[in-house]
């Protein structure tokens, strides 16, 4: 099996970050590669997935922030607009007085 350093595929930079030349549906050298190249993208997307945690993370307390304002705003609502209503005491009278 072929080495990514010693394939002419890979370019290895000076801060040591590697450039893979290698595509899956063109220019494959060995079956082992389509592996590795499996690896680093799926390296890829949970690398972007921690990332968007850590945004999720630190959005958190202002997304708490948000719901207890707008709960806060809906209950004012609720409560001024209650006068609207009639009241719930009068429950226990019968609404006829000939049903009685």
């Amino acid at each position: 099996m072929i080495q990514c350093e010693n394939c002419e595929l890979c370019e290895i930079r000076p801060d040591g970050r590697r450039i893979f030349k290698c595509d899956p549906f063109k220019n494959i050298k060995e079956p082992e590669c389509i592996a590795k190249w499996q690896l680093i993208r799926l390296d890829m997307l949970v690398s972007g997935y921690q990332e968007m945690l850590k945004w999720y993370g630190k959005l958190a307390p202002l997304q708490d922030k948000l719901f207890k304002y707008m709960q806060h705003e809906i209950d004012d609502m609720s409560e001024s607009e209650s006068w609207k209503l009639p009241e719930e005491d009068d429950e226990d009278e019968p609404e006829n007085e000939n049903d009685v």
